[in-house]
């Protein structure tokens, strides 16, 4: 649970925070590698505020999953380093479950926290993000081994700015 109290500190700070940010660019769409892999579209609708939706897949040896998530997130400045921003927000999703060991699927929601940081390259058009997802999953997934929260969800984001 100490997770979630460094998480809900971070979160709260950042509401609270004076700091604004422009972003560089209004869109973007790319790759989210890690956990989940997904393909990304990142859209700004003020300088500090986006929404980001992406579709994802898990898969292991006898199952997987499809996931729909949509976050919205608020970007700050770290003037310490041009082009350089951390982000805060929330979430939701919905799994899509399939067991090669049972002939049935099932389906999760879930609810995220992110906080991360992204780097936007000045001379080309890309961006490079990384960001650490806990995520608490309402529903059922596998009986035997299910668990409610994942504080281990996350990635890195490589996405071309849309001109």
């Amino acid at each position: 649970m100490n997770v979630f109290r460094l998480f809900l500190f971070t979160l709260l700070f950042g509401l609270f925070s004076t700091t604004a940010s422009a972003q560089a660019y209004t869109e973007s769409v790319g790759i989210r590698g890690a956990y989940p892999s997904a393909i990304s579209y990142k859209g700004f609708i003020n300088p500090t505020d986006a929404v980001e939706l992406y579709v994802g897949w898990r898969g292991w040896r006898r199952y997987g999953a499809v996931s729909l998530n949509g976050a919205y997130q608020r970007h700050q400045d770290l003037p310490e380093v041009d082009n350089l921003y951390w982000y805060y927000g929330a979430g939701a999703g919905v799994q899509f479950w399939s067991y090669d060991d049972y002939d049935r699927g099932s389906a999760t929601l879930s609810l995220s926290g992110y906080l991360g940081l992204e780097y936007v390259f000045p001379d080309t058009p890309i961006t490079l993000g990384l960001d650490w997802r806990p995520t608490i999953y309402l529903g059922t997934q596998r009986a035997e081994s299910f668990h409610n929260f994942s504080g281990f969800s996350g990635g890195l984001a490589v996405r071309y700015i849309l001109p």
